[in-house]
C-alpha cells in the first residue's frame, strides 16, 4: 500500500477488509511511515487486489508473492509511462497538427486501430519536418515522469537489468534513456533524407509483440525467472509484455491495459514500484 497520506487508520481498513474476506493477515511493517506499508496475508491475489482497491482514499495497492516481489528485470514503456507526453503528439505541435495527430494516437493506446499502421499514418503527415526540430521538441517538451528516476536508477544500483522499448522514437528514447539511467533502449527510427523528416520509419516497426520479445530475451539472456520480472505502460501497446512479466503494472493507464495488469498504480507517481518491492526510502537512488 502506498499513498501520500498513509493513516493508521487505512492499514487497519486494510487488515480488517483482508480477515473478513479470509485471507489471515499477520503481519503488517511500515515500508516508509505516512506514505507505504506492506501487510503479509496468505490469498489468491486477485482476490484481494479488488478488496483492497475498494478503499477509498487514493492508495494504490499492489499484492503479489512477497517470495518473489524483489525484480532482476524492469522492461518499460516510454511515452506516457517514463516521460510525460506522447512525443509524436508534441511533434507534430511544431507542424501545426497535434489534434490531428493526438486523437490517432490515443485510439492506438486504447487498442482501437493497429498499432503499426496508426504509427505509419502519423509519420506520413511529418513529412518535410526539418530534422532538427526533433531536438527543439526534445528540449522544450519533454519532461521526465515523477519517480522515474529512482524507480530505474535505485534498480539498476541493486543490481537489476533495466530496458526502455518504446513505440516511439530512438532520437527521443535514446537521450531520455541516458538520462533516467536505462541500460538499454529500444525504439523506432524516423527515415531523414536532406535535413527534413521523409515520412517514413524504418522497419521492423518496434510494437507490441517487440516489446514482449525484449522482455524475454532479456530474461533468458541474464537467466531471470519470469518471476522476478517487471513490466510498466500505459496503453494497449504494452499489453503483450504486461502478461509476459512476472509483474505486469499499468501506470494511469487506458482501460484495456488496466484490465490486462496485475497490477496497477492510479494515484502515486513511479516510485510506488520502489516500495512495492519493499526497497525502503533510504536506500533509493535520486536523480
Amino acid at each position: 500500500m502506498a499513498s501520500e497520506a498513509l493513516r493508521q487508520g487505512d492499514i487497519g481498513e486494510a487488515g480488517d477488509r483482508l480477515a473478513q474476506a479470509g485471507c489471515d493477515p499477520h503481519e503488517v511493517r511500515e515500508t516508509d511511515p505516512g506514505k507505504a506499508a506492506d501487510l503479509f496475508f496468505t490469498a489468491n491475489p486477485k482476490d484481494a487486489r479488488h478488496i483492497l482497491q475498494a478503499m477509498d482514499g487514493g492508495i494504490d495497492v499492489i499484492v503479489q508473492p512477497a517470495a518473489t516481489r524483489r525484480k532482476r528485470l524492469l522492461i518499460a514503456d516510454m511515452d506516457s509511462t517514463m516521460i510525460t507526453v506522447e512525443c509524436i503528439d508534441e511533434l507534430a505541435d511544431y507542424a501545426g497538427i497535434k489534434a490531428e495527430i493526438a486523437e490517432v494516437t490515443e485510439r492506438a493506446m486504447r487498442g482501437e486501430l493497429d498499432f503499426a499502421e496508426a504509427l505509419k499514418s502519423r509519420v506520413a503527415l511529418l513529412k518535410g519536418m526539418e530534422d532538427r526540430i526533433i531536438d527543439v521538441c526534445r528540449a522544450e517538451r519533454v519532461v521526465i515522469m515523477p519517480g522515474a528516476k529512482a524507480l530505474v536508477r535505485t534498480m539498476g544500483a541493486l543490481g537489476a537489468k533495466t530496458v526502455l522499448v518504446s513505440g516511439g522514437f530512438t532520437r527521443f528514447a535514446e537521450p531520455v534513456g541516458e538520462e533516467i539511467g536505462f541500460g538499454r533502449v529500444v525504439a523506432n527510427v524516423l527515415d531523414v533524407a536532406g535535413e527534413r523528416l521523409t515520412g517514413t520509419v524504418q522497419f521492423p516497426i518496434v510494437d507490441a509483440m517487440t516489446k514482449r520479445k525484449e522482455l524475454e530475451q532479456a530474461a533468458a539472456e541474464h537467466g531471470i525467472a519470469r518471476e522476478f520480472t517487471m513490466a510498466v505502460g500505459d496503453g494497449a501497446n504494452d499489453i503483450l509484455m504486461m502478461e509476459a512479466a512476472g509483474l505486469g503494472v499499468a501506470y494511469h493507464a487506458k482501460q484495456k491495459a488496466r484490465d490486462a495488469a496485475d497490477a496497477e498504480i492510479v494515484h502515486g507517481d513511479l516510485s510506488v514500484l520502489l516500495y512495492a518491492q519493499g526497497i525502503a526510502r533510504g536506500e533509493w537512488v535520486e536523480g
